[in-house]
């Protein structure tokens, strides 16, 4: 889908001081920038920002940063941010860059938890390396993330999916929790802020996928609910 520019964006995000213009001179200095040493936490495309945003306000003990590829999307999540809901958050933070840079904008261990939502599934074979759940995209979390940090992940699509667990276990992560039906999982359900494809999807009927993974060390790996077991069963 071709994404529509809107002329304005540069100019608005220039001039916002919730984005950060050259985030790369903040690398190793988050906790400077939000002032205070909460856990940092990144959302990689987030779009118009629901989910975001959502989540900063539930936890106004956590800092996000809203990491957005496109700035016409990210004025988007940009001007909801300025609205009456979300007025003087303090906690949020946006950044535009592709998702391969993110080493160079955040020093080793710098970050709590990744969330990764209804990411492009790039379905063509050759584009697997794309996919922000490949081995390669993998390997680049784990060098920011701390030695307990998470990766959290949606999605409505199947393939993608059993493609992201398979690519975790290859990785050397360990899968915490993973369901095929997230709405009817109660356990990892629990608290969870829908964003505005998940809204979109779940209302057609479609399930929504979810795991949760951290960098192995050691434990053994957990399997999903019933529903997950008895696909990975019929898979292997």
């Amino acid at each position: 889908m071709r994404l529509r520019n809107i002329p304005r964006a540069e100019g608005t995000l220039r001039e916002h001081p919730a984005v950060i213009k050259r985030p790369e001179d903040q690398r190793g200095c988050w906790g400077q920038v939000f002032g205070n040493r909460n856990p940092v936490r990144i959302e990689i495309g987030m779009g118009k920002g629901r989910f975001l945003l959502h989540m900063a306000k539930a936890r106004p003990d956590i800092n996000f940063v809203g990491i957005e590829r496109y700035s016409s999307v990210l004025l988007r999540a940009v001007e909801k941010y300025d609205a009456e809901e979300f007025k003087d958050m303090q906690n949020v933070r946006f950044i535009c860059i592709d998702a391969r840079k993110i080493e160079e904008v955040f020093a080793p261990g710098e970050v709590d938890r990744i969330y990764l939502n209804f990411s492009d599934p790039w379905p063509k074979a050759r584009h697997a390396k794309r996919r922000l759940t490949s081995a390669e995209f993998l390997e680049r979390y784990g060098k920011v993330l701390a030695p307990s940090g998470r990766l959290e992940f949606k999605t409505d699509n199947t393939e993608l999916f059993n493609f992201s667990l398979e690519q975790i276990r290859q990785s050397g992560w360990l899968l915490e929790q993973f369901t095929y039906d997230l709405h009817h999982n109660e356990e990892m359900n629990r608290g969870n802020i829908m964003t505005e494809y998940e809204e979109k999807f779940s209302s057609r009927g479609n399930p929504i996928h979810k795991l949760v993974a951290v960098q192995n060390s050691g434990r053994p790996q957990q399997r999903g609910d019933a529903a997950s077991a008895e696909t990975e069963g019929k898979k292997d």
